[in-house]
């Protein structure tokens, strides 16, 4: 973790999105399957919008200017080689479908770790 990246990922907790909000709510206080997941959470020089550690799983919320973008990609394959699996939602499906978004979590959760973490 990159202690310069700490005050930015605190203030992306105090400016969360309304999907972020939204999302938080049910995975804080390991709400969903027991799973402990933290928020805003710096990931080298990455911050992730949610990670489960114990199960090497960023969850990332996306809006509109994620679209297409080859940096997203960029940011995936990093996490990836440091053995995260990536999920992403788009912001107005956290907010129309959150159970459904859920489920897809604790499918995620439910599989094992990313394979170059073994």
């Amino acid at each position: 973790m990159k202690r310069r990246n700490i005050p930015r990922a605190r203030q992306l907790r105090v400016e969360a999105t309304d999907a972020e909000a939204r999302l938080w709510q049910h995975l804080r206080n390991r709400m969903l399957g027991g799973f402990k997941f933290r928020r805003q959470f710096p990931v080298g020089p990455y911050i992730a919008d949610f990670v489960c550690i114990e199960r090497k799983l960023i969850v990332e919320l996306d809006g509109g200017q994620h679209a297409d973008n080859p940096a997203g990609e960029r940011r995936t394959r990093f996490l990836e080689r440091r053995g995260y699996r990536v999920v992403r939602f788009w912001n107005p499906d956290v907010l129309s479908n959150t159970g459904g978004v859920l489920e897809m979590i604790l499918l995620e959760l439910g599989k094992s770790p990313h394979p170059s973490a073994v």
